[in-house]
């Protein structure tokens, strides 16, 4: 047992991801950090060592706008977050975060929110940061859909209730639009939830990622996710049938009153001529 580890085992620190961003620019991380600090790549991932004497300090950094912190405050890691906001793409306005406590045993457990290190290698630090990661990530798509669904939910309701979808052709195509980004956008990222690449050859440290991906129930929560996004799919769908509803309505009243005109045409021409 190393030095560090004893120091360490019975104490409780702050294991915590936050996902502020739809992506990080990380070569422009590496950049910024590596002046100061030890910086290294495990596949697409950053991570940065700010480690001192007295308490491990790790951060991740995820391509996909979420970095983990092992080991530091709270205000090291607002510290932290404030340098790399000039990194981000697409900021968050709501950063969703995941916070645990972390210690180090003789072997791997979650008891009561704490996470149970076997060891003090930075690889099982690594393997439990890509569920964090995911988990958080994965907050930040429920949240997106559920504020789409909570937006949109009077519609099907008027529909229901009047027949109709009281919104003028402009508004629908401007809800479609709505509801595609957004849906497109988690569907072009749903990846990044499968098992990380980066376990395919540390598969010894993959029970470690499986752990805390069923702690927090990745699995169950991405199957809710897609059941929300078929309903958005589905109010899509209706929007589009209504509009084109309302266009061939239009089409039936032209035609409608081109045949009036066309009667009245004729019967002038035969009372009158």
């Amino acid at each position: 047992m190393s030095q560090k580890e004893r120091i360490y085992i019975h104490a409780k620190n702050r294991a915590i991801a936050y996902c502020t961003a739809t992506a990080f620019r990380t070569k422009e991380i590496v950049e910024a950090f590596k002046r100061e600090q030890s910086v290294s790549l495990f596949r697409d991932v950053v991570h940065v060592d700010f480690s001192d004497d007295r308490r491990f300090k790790n951060a991740f950094f995820f391509p996909y706008g979420i970095v983990v912190f092992w080991g530091f405050t709270a205000d090291e890691e607002s510290k932290i977050l404030n340098q790399i906001k000039d990194f981000e793409e697409g900021s968050y306005d709501t950063i969703e975060k995941e916070i645990m406590a972390f210690s180090f045993g003789e072997r791997q457990a979650i008891i009561e929110e704490e996470i149970i290190l076997p060891g003090d290698e930075l690889i099982y630090r690594l393997a439990i940061s890509h569920g964090l990661a995911q988990s958080v990530k994965l907050a930040s798509f429920e949240s997106i859909i559920q504020k789409l669904i909570s937006n949109t939910r009077h519609i099907p309701e008027q529909l229901a209730a009047q027949g109709k979808i009281p919104l003028s052709k402009k508004e629908i195509r401007k809800k479609m639009g709505e509801l595609f980004i957004e849906r497109s956008s988690i569907n072009l990222h749903l990846d990044i939830l499968d098992v990380p690449e980066y376990f395919w050859e540390h598969s010894e440290v993959e029970p470690l990622y499986r752990m805390i991906a069923n702690h927090l129930d990745v699995g169950p929560r991405l199957q809710i996710l897609n059941q929300r996004l078929d309903i958005v799919h589905d109010l899509f769908e209706m929007l589009g049938n209504e509009l084109n509803h309302q266009h061939s309505s239009k089409l039936e009243w032209i035609i409608i009153w081109l045949i009036v005109m066309e009667v009245v045409i004729s019967l002038f021409r035969e009372f009158i001529w």
